[in-house]
């Protein structure tokens, strides 16, 4: 009869390198990320607040879809940001 192989050894577990502590994110890095939030959310109000106005709040000349679109890109911007935010 065939004898069996052996159980091969693993070795140990060896947990990864510790990662090293980031520094905290620079004040500048917060404001112009709640900035850019509060500006886009400033910017849409003001975009539905000045629909069907004369004076075209706040970019005389766009659209209002595409001053929306820039609101939005404003608050995106700042969102996204968040994920670097330490």
């Amino acid at each position: 009869m065939a004898k069996s192989t052996p159980p091969r050894k693993k070795p140990g577990y060896t947990p990864p390198p510790a990662a090293k502590a980031q520094p905290p994110s620079p004040q500048w890095y917060k404001v112009l990320m709640v900035s850019l939030m509060v500006g886009g959310l400033v910017w849409v109000v003001a975009t539905y607040l000045g629909t069907g106005s004369q004076r075209g709040i706040p970019i005389p000349g766009l659209d209002s879809q595409w001053n929306l679109l820039v609101g939005f890109a404003l608050m995106l911007a700042g969102f996204i940001m968040t994920t670097r935010w330490r």
